[in-house]
């Protein structure tokens, strides 16, 4: 049996990275041992930044034994291929969002963790920031009555504006849907457990964008995805949710309210880890905030859950009873799981299904929502033991 901190890789250096080992770098219960790129350069960059022993390209870095989880920070069309790669390798792995672009691929992964015995998990884990677990409290303690509806909205004229390399933000796998939806969505299922249908429209503004910052300011690109998305959301639980997610709007907007019998909740952007948090009671004519507690340290937060979730697992035992029924084997004990992540792209595919024929499209399977984290967890506890 493996002790102590978790040894974890990062494949793929690209913008996103930089956060991530910046904070994984601060979580005890983490060791980083190896960094991995396509361009081999970004690579070593990064790993002599945070002062990392291993660079190099992906199959250098699953052939490490230290290695145990792999954190796949790739573009969308290569997560498939990469978490694939690392299962087979023998490592758990945690993967940017969309879990994959297409569902196929997805179930394909979940399953074969599951036989393999290894943990599969994915972003956003926004959600266990301070502000949506506060939130996800408030609800649950009844602060808004009986939840009914939430509107959400993310609206802005797209990423090429600041983004040196955005042409992947306008392929499949992404847009505003893909792109921002994981971080709305993963929120609406925290709060109000899995989506049973939905119903959509979808536009696409233009067909090519203009790279506006960086060595490629100046050149085209190809649009090959809706850029404005309307949704509707029925969720088993009986609440419903409607839902936008545009890159063509010049009126920057970030909405996200819940609707319940005793008042309406003003959640914060999901896209971050903090507050605030507002509520307005019946009959009340102002918003009063309510205490925001827990953590702010940013991305990262559900690779160190699952990298305790993978020692209690070990220190339980392997030959721990499971459900085999469930999606991932009964294995996730970790809260932004690779059946979350599931869920979420499952629901994106049937929103984009849904603009296409124009009906409601029921989701295939359902889905119990990830416990609540404690107020008191700490990331920055070392809990696990190197004896």
């Amino acid at each position: 049996m493996n002790a102590g901190p978790v040894g974890v890789a990062v494949v793929g250096a690209g913008v996103i990275s930089a956060e991530y080992l910046r904070t994984l770098s601060t979580f005890p219960d983490i060791r980083l041992v190896a960094v991995a790129d396509i361009a081999p350069e970004r690579a070593a960059a990064a790993a002599r930044t945070h002062g990392i022993p291993l660079a190099g390209d992906v199959p250098t870095v699953l052939d490490e034994p230290d290695v145990e989880l792999v954190v796949n920070l790739t573009v969308p069309a290569a997560h498939a291929r990469v978490a694939a790669a690392a299962l087979r390798a023998g490592k758990h792995v945690y993967g940017e969002k969309p879990l994959t672009p297409a569902p196929a691929e997805a179930e394909k992964l979940v399953t074969e963790a599951s036989e393999r015995g290894l943990l599969l998990g994915g972003a956003p884990d926004t959600f266990l920031g301070a502000g949506l677990q506060s939130a996800i409290r408030a609800v649950r303690s009844g602060h808004i009555g009986r939840p009914v509806a939430a509107t959400t909205a993310v609206q802005s004229l797209g990423p090429e504006s600041w983004h040196p390399d955005p042409a992947f933000f306008y392929q499949p796998g992404a847009g505003p849907l893909f792109d921002l939806g994981p971080y709305y969505l993963t929120a609406l299922v925290a709060l109000f457990g899995s989506v049973a249908r939905v119903a959509a429209t979808a536009a696409r503004a233009r067909e090519h964008r203009e790279v506006g910052s960086g060595p490629k300011a100046g050149q085209f690109f190809p649009v090959d995805v809706p850029t404005h998305v309307s949704a509707l959301l029925d969720f088993a639980s009986g609440a419903n949710a409607n839902s936008t997610f545009s890159f063509d709007s010049s009126h920057p907007r970030i909405r996200f309210e819940i609707t319940g019998t005793e008042g309406t909740l003003a959640v914060p952007d999901p896209n971050t880890f903090r507050g605030p948090l507002r509520l307005r009671a019946n009959g009340s004519d102002e918003w009063r905030e309510l205490p925001v507690r827990g953590r702010t340290d940013g991305r990262g937060l559900g690779v160190v859950d699952m990298a305790r979730a993978i020692r209690a697992r070990e220190r339980d035992g392997s030959a721990r009873t499971r459900d085999k029924s469930a999606p991932d084997g009964g294995l996730s004990t970790h809260r932004a799981s690779g059946a979350l992540a599931f869920h979420v792209l499952q629901t994106m595919t049937a929103i984009t299904q849904s603009a296409a024929v124009g009906a409601f499209v029921p989701l295939p399977a359902q889905l119990v929502p990830p416990a609540p984290l404690p107020e008191d967890w700490d990331p920055t506890e070392a809990t696990l033991s190197g004896s």
